[in-house]
């Protein structure tokens, strides 16, 4: 089980198939599906059932080239893949696929053989490389992406998510010379553009429209260049012209861009965010953005659910933003409704309030906003707290 399979990708002699898949859930075996089809499949088997149903089948017949397993509500999943690979021939590559979500159990497979862990929802794209390099025979891992992914999703509306995605990408452009985009996925009334003085296009639309066309002079033709570092893709579409996001072009895209920037800002509405599952998933650090009220506090709880536990390709960060203002709860009421505290305070500055409303250049002149968004900061690239300015200094500013 702990060698690769080798060779090209056709049918098994003597009607045995290629693939055998063993899937406890619908949504999981569709993506399975989709990819092994991708990768020119015809004769994939597939049985409702986890890695119990797996060891029962295969003790009574030969292994596969591609085995994949759910080891979802087993209790010891480590324990079952070792006994499953008594009864797998060792040429076999295991997928494994499951709900755990943790580093120790991802070491243990690993460890026991197994190819990869996926953690559910699936992503197909990723799903598909991973299921094509173990049928061909390349192990070679794929090309590592070179940026950051950065959701910034405010739990409710006018909570001030964009105000923090737009000052967070223009400071690492600005002061840290890093090479920044930020997509603003509110495709008919995002203000990124605006409080970046900008002017929406229609390039984001069409990449979501026909993904296929999205390379190296879709982007320098489509993005809108707000300084030397910092570009955007914000599309502002008519109020009555619908339009249905797939999360298989939002994949394509943040792939496409991955390999394009340092960083990856997407400012992710909560009324979107619900729709795109694997999105979330992939390795990326997610901003929550609150303010004090209740219905936000029980809503950020709810996406630390939504979204899962911390692992080490992928966090989550909570901003309680305009701390203080009327209808806030007090501090001990909004842990206990929120579950815990948030990781990043910013109290509410009339100044910032006034400021935002006429472009990110009004909002950089906020030294209160450049402190408060400093723990940011530190996440994406270990900056430091600034030091207080003198009463002098302030002056002569």
């Amino acid at each position: 089980m702990n060698e690769a399979a080798t060779g090209t990708i056709e049918p098994s002699a003597n009607h045995m198939p290629t693939v055998m898949v063993f899937a406890a859930d619908p949504d999981s075996e569709g993506v399975i599906r989709q990819s092994v089809n991708d990768i020119g499949i015809q004769n994939a088997e597939f049985t409702a059932g986890n890695a119990e149903t797996a060891i029962s089948v295969l003790a009574r017949q030969a292994s596969p080239r591609l085995l994949i397993v759910d080891v979802s509500g087993i209790d010891d999943p480590g324990a079952k893949i070792a006994a499953l690979a008594q009864v797998c021939e060792p040429g076999t590559g295991v997928i494994v696929i499951g709900d755990d979500n943790d580093i120790r159990l991802y070491r243990e497979l690993k460890e026991a053989g197994v190819a990869e862990y996926f953690f559910k929802p699936l992503v197909k794209t990723i799903f598909t490389q991973t299921c094509n390099a173990i049928l061909s025979g390349d192990t070679a891992p794929a090309p590592a992406r070179t940026g950051r992914l950065v959701f910034f999703l405010g739990v409710r509306g006018g909570v001030g998510a964009t105000t923090i995605a737009v000052n967070t990408a223009w400071h690492l452009a600005e002061a840290h010379k890093r090479w920044v985009i930020l997509l603003d996925l509110d495709l008919h009334s995002g203000d990124a553009a605006l409080q970046l003085d900008s002017t929406p296009t229609h390039a984001l639309t069409e990449a979501f429209e026909r993904p296929e066309r999205v390379d190296e002079l879709f982007l320098e033709r489509g993005v809108i260049h707000v300084t030397p570092r910092l570009d955007l893709l914000a599309s502002l579409e008519p109020l009555g012209q619908p339009f249905n996001i797939e999360e298989e072009a939002v994949l394509s895209l943040l792939d496409t861009l991955l390999h394009r920037y340092r960083f990856v800002f997407v400012d992710l509405p909560a009324t979107l965010a619900p729709v795109l599952p694997q999105a979330l998933h992939l390795p990326s650090l997610c901003v929550l953005v609150s303010n004090g009220s209740l219905v936000a506090a029980r809503d950020v709880a709810r996406w630390r659910e939504r979204i899962g536990a911390n692992t080490p390709d992928r966090s989550t960060l909570h901003v309680l933003n305009k701390a203080g203002t009327p209808g806030s709860l007090p501090d001990a009421e909004f842990i206990r409704a929120a579950g815990k505290p948030p990781d990043v305070v910013i109290p509410f500055w009339r100044e910032i309030q006034a400021a935002s409303s006429l472009g990110a250049r009004a909002v950089q002149k906020s030294t209160n906003l450049r402190q408060a968004l400093t723990p940011v900061l530190r996440q994406l690239v270990g900056e430091v707290a600034e030091p207080p300015r003198s009463l002098l200094s302030r002056l002569i500013s």
